[in-house]
């Protein structure tokens, strides 16, 4: 239960950080590199992953 508590606070903390990424790379108008806003989504979807797969487990 504490392990799946964990992956949903990253997940929400790499989903945050994903807008605020977007939104650099809108301010400065695609010059930057897409990168500030993929990286932190990528961790996102890893960690949301993981929290799932916690889940499931508790269950069984």
């Amino acid at each position: 239960m504490q392990k799946q508590k964990i992956f949903r606070i990253l997940s929400f903390v790499f989903c945050i950080l994903t807008f605020i990424g977007a939104g650099y790379v809108l301010i400065n108008k695609g010059e930057v590199n897409a990168g500030y806003a993929v990286i932190p989504s990528l961790f996102s979807v890893i960690f949301s992953q993981l929290s799932i797969n916690e889940k499931s487990k508790n269950k069984k």
